[in-house]
């Protein structure tokens, strides 16, 4: 399997070319790397031989070469260097890196790459310097705190990575210049007060002026700034014991 091949730019546009998503365009050129979120080579251990840059997320990725002469990427965790040994499964142990499910971890362990159903892949806590914490376990569910503080149940058999994950300082990077910007694929913002009426619903009026009442609007007029958009409910939304707003 190829670790890597081009990402192509959709440049913010859907099949039929229209933009659907504004303000994309551009960017360099850039590899996708295609990293393991289902961590499925079970009991086989895996050494690391890189810890790489991956353009498309925050966090650093780590290059696994398997016992079997197979390599894969995972996302990096904090504490793993370069030439330790990971591994997935029931046998693994409690520390950076390894992967088991649920029922195995102890409690108060912080874990990311968090599976919502079993063997489905990692879907949570995949951001730079995230962690969620395991806090209870009762019947066939675990509690666990996401980094947003809500607090959700999961199943026990769902497998998640042991440890935070790195490049903590990600949210602190000074971006420096509106080149880099444009090498990332972001092209320029206008505020809604700086367009004509015509354009946006902010705009208009004399001199400085703010967004107005009733409510601040996206270009279409509809409510936007806090106004919730969740149209319909999750199959998992039972499962949330406390959500990140009150």
């Amino acid at each position: 399997m190829k670790l890597k091949r081009i990402l192509p730019k959709k440049s913010g546009r859907n099949t039929v070319g229209k933009i659907t998503v504004r303000h994309q365009g551009g960017r360099h050129k850039r590899f996708l790397r295609e990293i393991d979120f289902k961590r499925n080579k079970h009991d086989i251990s895996a050494k690391v031989m890189a810890i790489e840059f991956d353009p498309n997320r925050g966090a650093d990725v780590a290059l696994l070469f398997y016992a079997d002469g197979e390599k894969r990427y995972i996302l990096a965790p904090q504490e793993l260097k370069i030439g330790d040994e990971v591994l997935a499964g029931k046998k693994a142990e409690i520390k950076p890196g390894n992967a088991l499910s649920l029922k195995k971890i102890p409690l108060g362990t912080v874990v990311h790459n968090l599976e919502l159903r079993p063997g489905k892949g990692g879907q949570m806590v995949r951001g730079a310097g995230t962690g969620a914490v395991l806090m209870s376990k009762e019947e066939k569910y675990a509690l666990v705190r996401l980094p947003s503080g809500e607090q959700r149940k999961i199943e026990l058999g769902c497998y998640a990575t042991i440890g935070q994950i790195g490049n903590i300082d990600w949210k602190n990077r000074v971006i420096g210049k509106a080149g880099r910007k444009r090498h990332m694929g972001i092209r320029p913002t206008v505020r809604g007060v700086a367009q004509n009426p015509h354009s946006h619903p902010h705009g208009g009026g004399e001199g400085r002026s703010g967004i107005g009442m009733p409510s601040p609007k996206s270009p279409w007029g509809k409510p936007t700034l806090g106004k919730r958009t969740r149209k319909r409910t999750k199959y998992s939304d039972k499962l949330i014991i406390k959500r990140r707003k009150q």
